[in-house]
């Protein structure tokens, strides 16, 4: 099973992603981990990935649908993967279908968590961590809503996207999701 996940900070993607690979038995597929392992290999990807970081700049989509590609070579990969924080726009979801459908495995589902602006405001402060304060908070779910808003659609006008609500306990959203792919 092919599947995207997708939410805003703090909606609780990170507890959600192992608990959903666990029960499905398929690869978590983190494009901050990929490129992570290729700059730490040393793979031509992981060079040129390493050199926008360190500029400060997002890494080129055509970099990351590189590495992405060379993931998906993975024969752990054959029977599906978790993709976590990726596709970020409409073109890497479109590079992202074609890439899938070129081996014969398009996506199954993408599943969206989606929780109150205030509680992921509210969740993030919580975690005390130094570079969340309410204006970085802002400007990440900003760039968040205006970035992932035409992804959502563009998964909706394939029938694939199904929302869950992400309030409440850890357990209770699982549940929710549980019953989103069974």
């Amino acid at each position: 099973m092919f599947i995207v996940f997708i939410g805003p900070p703090g909606a609780g993607k990170g507890t959600q992603a192992q608990q959903l690979v666990d029960l499905l038995g398929i690869p978590h597929v983190s494009t901050g981990d990929l490129l992570r392992q290729a700059i730490s290999d040393g793979t031509d990807l992981g060079k040129s990935a390493s050199a926008y970081m360190q500029a400060g700049k997002l890494v080129p989509d055509e970099l990351v649908l590189g590495i992405i590609g060379e993931r998906l070579e993975d024969p752990a990969l054959a029977k599906g993967c978790l993709f976590d924080g990726f596709p970020r726009n409409v073109d890497q979801a479109k590079a992202l279908d074609g890439l899938l459908t070129a081996r014969g495995t398009p996506l199954d589902m993408v599943l969206e968590i989606q929780v109150d602006s205030d509680e992921l405001v509210r969740r993030l402060l919580a975690r005390k961590r130094p570079d969340d304060t309410p204006e970085t908070i802002s400007h990440r779910l900003e760039v968040y809503t205006n970035e992932t808003a035409p992804v959502l659609q563009h998964y909706a006008d394939q029938g694939l996207l199904k929302t869950v609500d992400g309030q409440g306990t850890p357990e209770d959203v699982f549940q929710r999701i549980r019953q989103c792919v069974e």
